[in-house]
C-alpha cells in the first residue's frame, strides 16, 4: 500500500462520520469529514503537514491558515517546511491591534492560503478578499479534503487555484484498495 492511500485511509477513518449535517455552506450532507478528529492527532497531523509541502506553489513567500482549522494544517506545513505563517481571522479582531491576520508582514508578498476541508470555498473566498484588500497576492489554496461540491470551481471564478490532498472520492477509495489488498476482493 502506498503512503498516500495509507494515509488517505487514516484520515478517512478518523474524521468520516455519517448522520445529517448542515455544512458552512447550507448543504445538508449524510456525510461529514470532523477535521478536528485528524488535526488533534498530533501524528497524523504530522503526516498531513509533510504531505502537503510538496503541493506548496514555488514562490510561496508565507502559508495562512485560516480561522480555526487551517491553522492547526498551515502550521503543520510550516513547521516541515520553514516557511512563515500568518493565522487569518473571520473578521479582525476589535481590540488590541485590531488584526484580521496575525504574524508576519504579509504586504506584497505571495501568500498561499490553507484550508481544511473546502466544500464550496465560501470561507476561503471571504479570506482571501480581506488578505488581498490588504495587499496580499494569492493565487494558490492547499486543502485537505475537497468535498467535490463545487469549490475549485467557485474559487477559479476569482483567480484561485486549489490544490487538495485528497478528494472526498480518493478518501473513500483508500477504504477500497485496502479491501483489496487485504482480501483480496472488492468490500
Amino acid at each position: 500500500m502506498s503512503d498516500f492511500t495509507s494515509l488517505a485511509r487514516d484520515v478517512y477513518r478518523v474524521c468520516n462520520i455519517k448522520g445529517t449535517f448542515r455544512l458552512r455552506s447550507g448543504q445538508v450532507s449524510n456525510e461529514y469529514f470532523d477535521k478536528y478528529l485528524f488535526e488533534s492527532d498530533p501524528a497524523l497531523l504530522r503526516r498531513v503537514g509533510a504531505a502537503l509541502a510538496p503541493l506548496i506553489p514555488t514562490g510561496t513567500d508565507l502559508l495562512a491558515g485560516l480561522e480555526l482549522g487551517g491553522v492547526p494544517v498551515a502550521t503543520a506545513i510550516a513547521l516541515t517546511t520553514g516557511l512563515p505563517l500568518l493565522f487569518v481571522r473571520k473578521k479582525a479582531k476589535d481590540y488590541g491591534t485590531c488584526k484580521l491576520a496575525e504574524g508576519v508582514d504579509f504586504k506584497g508578498k505571495r501568500v498561499t492560503v490553507v484550508e481544511d476541508v473546502v466544500t464550496t470555498g465560501g470561507a476561503i473566498l471571504d479570506g482571501v478578499a480581506a488578505l488581498r484588500a490588504q495587499g496580499a497576492v494569492i493565487e494558490d489554496v492547499l486543502c485537505v479534503i475537497d468535498r467535490e461540491s463545487g469549490g475549485p470551481e467557485k474559487l477559479k471564478e476569482k483567480g484561485l487555484r486549489l490544490t487538495p490532498l485528497f478528494t472526498a472520492t480518493q478518501l473513500r477509495n483508500s477504504l477500497k484498495s485496502t479491501a483489496e489488498i487485504l482480501y483480496g476482493e472488492d468490500k
